[in-house]
């Protein structure tokens, strides 16, 4: 008997079926891209994001074979949204986190609740990249689709929803929409009120590895499963990247490197907002029962799609054809030493601390000599260096983090991995699989189905680890001059970044 886990990001989409020691089986995968109807905007066609899940799914388990799934789990990426009808219709599109379409209503938010009572609430400060903004749009500029919705679906649950599950969310998704108490692990009648949402139009809440459902008999056919196969609730992709990891108790940090570079220290007790807020950092419920975490990210692999696709367009389609990866392609064109490009990678909304909803990048050391592997090299260190701030500055908050395991698509990447061990100071080491948000779903949904006793012992059963990077002494010096360079470049443009959605001025 097998264990299958989804895990539905911004730009694609996958399905590994696993057995139950966590060797990998079959998998597939699809990628997709977000529309910009208009300046600003961004969002998922649902229907053929949908459409694509299935056949992932499918490919999936048809790869598997005989092994039959037992059960299955769906991570996702946070904020988005589906508004679905009771009898499973899809109603619309679903706004990303950088939309911008919900900025206009921060101002007003902001004099309605102070971000020290909302953190003490929710875990977060208020920004436009969460649910609330986009559903108060939807309410403002859709109201028929807004009035016809019967719920707003995280995508985890969306996904298990139109699977065959009840329609539910888990505490750390639910988080991300801005309307969850995170003390009482329950929808805030308060937040709801003040953002004049209907709270009857959100999911039932339920924790991370509870069954919530089962695969219907007509699409457990279309995709190759049994009829009555368990669905089990899932989680935040980032946290199902550190249970992939095998990061679910307090002191070790997990770096998931896919469309965000994301690091996600694990903690067992809540701080005071005034340790975590100057830093911008969240708090949140992990998949792991008693355990919270929180987030340290930017666009990083976003970033480096968009240099595979402005600079590299014929390599790729080549890489395509050939079954080759296109970024270990690529970043063999990089120098060994420090790329001689310094790259600012806010090339869109930032993360902690400062959430920029529209900033702007730049690259700097650009001559004629310069190669794409310079720039690439140096889109790599850059995002590295934006995140060294927030590492650095967690022993203020006595939250610890003695080293780091990465997973996601770029932790194959050798030079990637060392650029963190170097910059960041820390011991990194790889996950053994390497699609880690699939393997914590799976784990999730194993432990949900009571293959595995607790989750700690889901991942001794099935999560491994590989090779470790050690911070180089030579390279960590060198990249410390690169820093404070970066650092005063930072500085320099800061003031030229818009506030709440407004252009540089």
């Amino acid at each position: 008997m097998s264990l299958l886990g989804i895990d539905v990001g911004t730009t694609g989409c996958k399905a590994v079926v696993f057995s139950e020691a966590g060797q990998p089986l079959a998998s597939a995968y699809e990628e997709y891209d977000f529309n910009r109807p208009e300046p600003g905007w961004a969002e998922l066609d649902a229907s053929d994001v949908w459409a694509r899940i299935k056949r992932t799914i499918a490919a999936a388990v048809r790869g598997a074979g005989r092994d039959p799934v037992s059960a299955l789990a769906v991570s996702s990426m946070g904020e988005a949204m589906v508004p679905v009808t009771r009898d499973r219709q899809i109603l619309g599109p679903s706004l990303l986190n950088f939309d911008v379409r919900g900025n206009g209503y921060l101002k007003g938010l902001a004099a309605a609740i102070d971000n020290e009572t909302l953190y003490r609430i929710n875990g977060n400060t208020l920004g436009a990249n969460y649910g609330l903004t986009k559903l108060m749009s939807t309410r403002d500029n859709a109201p028929e689709l807004y009035a016809h919705a019967w719920k707003f679906l995280l995508w985890s649950g969306f996904v298990s929803y139109m699977l065959g599950a009840e329609a539910r969310v888990d505490f750390s998704l639910a988080n991300r929409t801005l309307l969850f108490d995170l003390q009482s692990a329950s929808w805030s009648p308060e937040l709801a009120r003040i953002a004049g949402l209907d709270l009857s139009k959100m999911p039932d809440l339920v924790p991370a590895g509870t069954v919530i459902g089962e695969v219907t008999t007509s699409i457990a056919a279309e995709l190759g499963l049994r009829p009555g196969t368990p669905i089990v609730s899932g989680t935040h992709d980032q946290c199902a990247n550190a249970v992939g990891c095998g990061v679910v108790g307090a002191g070790h940090g997990m770096c998931g490197m896919g469309t965000y570079l994301c690091i996600v220290p694990v903690f067992a007790e809540r701080r005071e907002p005034q340790e975590m807020m100057p830093l911008g950092l969240n708090t949140e419920h992990h998949a792991a029962p008693g355990r919270y975490v929180t987030f340290i990210y930017n666009q990083g692999g976003q970033l480096l799609k968009w240099y595979r696709d402005t600079f590299a367009r014929v390599e790729k389609e080549r890489a395509v054809s050939s079954g080759e990866d296109i970024y270990e392609i690529l970043i063999r064109e990089a120098p060994t030493a420090p790329s001689s490009v310094l790259v600012l990678p806010s090339f869109t909304m930032t993360g902690p601390p400062e959430f920029i909803p529209d900033p702007v990048g730049a690259m700097v050391g650009l001559r004629v000599e310069t190669t794409r592997g310079d720039i690439l090299k140096g889109i790599m260190e850059g995002v590295v260096f934006y995140q060294k701030e927030m590492v650095d500055g967690l022993a203020s908050t006595g939250i610890e983090m003695s080293e780091l395991r990465a997973g996601g698509g770029g932790s194959k990447s050798d030079a990637w991995l060392q650029i963190c061990a170097d910059v960041l100071e820390k011991p990194v080491i790889r996950a053994k699989v390497g699609e880690a948000g699939c393997l914590g779903a799976a784990v999730i949904a194993g432990t949900g189905t009571g293959k595995f006793p607790s989750l700690e012992q889901g991942v001794e059963a099935m999560v491994g680890l590989g090779t470790r990077f050690e911070p180089d002494p030579v390279a960590t010096r060198r990249y410390a001059e690169r820093y404070a360079q970066y650092s005063s470049l930072w500085k320099l443009l800061r003031p030229r970044f818009g506030e709440y959605g407004k252009k540089p001025v």
